[in-house]
């Protein structure tokens, strides 16, 4: 009976320390890279417009960079912003060929005078 108790009462306080460790938050991996940008007019997801033009120009740049065998995934995942026709594009590429590559393939969709860039070259 005792061995029972005993038992019971050590699968308690392994159930407990188990309950516990689940309820402690985990930070994320990149928690310091992803610090939220402090200039007052930078241009971030939210501001993307939902005005049907705007939405298939976002989608036919997207399927044009996904379809464009020699870049990167880094380069594939940039951000794409868009808003009153204005495309603004954010994040890293591998290289500046990369960066050329990406911004024209923009501007072939909304035309030059209409991108923005803000795409960096991420080091490997």
């Amino acid at each position: 009976m005792r061995n029972r108790i005993l038992g019971a009462a050590a699968l308690f306080i392994g159930v407990a320390t188990l309950a516990q460790a689940e309820t402690k938050p985990v930070q994320p991996d990149n928690s310091a890279v992803n610090k939220p940008r402090e200039e007052v007019n930078a241009v971030v997801a939210d501001d993307a417009s939902s005005k049907k033009t705007d939405v298939e120009l976002t989608a036919a740049i997207r399927k044009a960079l996904v379809d464009e065998k020699d870049l990167s995934t880094y380069a594939k995942n940039v951000k794409i912003i868009v808003k009153d026709h204005t495309v603004h594009l954010a994040g890293p590429v591998r290289t500046d060929a990369e960066k050329k590559a990406v911004e024209q393939i923009a501007a072939t969709q909304a035309g030059t005078a209409n991108v923005t860039s803000e795409i960096s070259v991420a080091p490997k």
